[in-house]
């Protein structure tokens, strides 16, 4: 049972109509020269109107296109193609892309901040958004699991309980399976 909070974003699981691999899943989508928020490896993502990718920081409503998985770039020191699973604030990088799990139905597990009870299953919820690990480069966003609610505007609905030896229902940073509720880009009739 965790005894403290170890929040690592939002950790893709599966689809939810499929458990099969994530072939087609991921999308690159580019990331403008020098953006100047830093984004993490299970950070939500949004599409901008100049067709790049920004960190969504939403917390009880988003509009995100998926999770950041990584990224590459030309590095503006050494000048090599660059793999890594953050993208660093203010990196100039005219090629910079995002790797982007972008599937609407896609099924990810977050820690949440507090205690989740069996009675928050299918319920709705809100994030809450803190800065990510630069040593490790993961997001540390968790479920606000003190907004469970009916309320059809907020963006995760919880779906599972992940039961192993370091999460279980009732436990104090309880671990659970959520998908996006409301506002996924794709499923946005308005567009961008």
């Amino acid at each position: 049972m965790p005894s403290s909070a170890t929040p690592y974003g939002a950790m893709p699981q599966a689809g939810l109509s499929s458990n099969g691999s994530f072939t087609g899943k991921v999308r690159h989508i580019k990331i403008a020269s020098a953006y100047d928020t830093a984004i993490f490896y299970g950070d939500f993502v949004k599409l901008v109107a100049a067709g790049t990718v920004e960190k969504d920081a939403g917390t009880t409503s988003m509009t995100p296109v998926g999770i950041f998985v990584g990224c590459k770039y030309t590095d503006p020191n050494s000048k090599n193609l660059t793999f890594n699973q953050q993208w660093v604030a203010d990196t100039s990088a005219s090629d910079a892309v995002a790797y982007v799990m972008d599937d609407p139905n896609i099924l990810f597990q977050m820690q949440c901040d507090g205690t989740a009870a069996q009675t928050v299953l299918g319920s709705n919820c809100a994030v809450t958004q803190t800065a990510g690990s630069t040593s490790i480069g993961t997001s540390k966003n968790t479920v606000d699991i003190s907004t469970t609610a009916t309320t059809n505007t907020l963006p995760l609905r919880i779906i599972d309980f992940v039961d192993g030896p370091n999460s279980a229902v009732g436990d104090s940073y309880t671990d659970v399976i959520v998908k996006f509720n409301v506002g996924h880009l794709y499923d946005n009739t308005t567009g961008l």
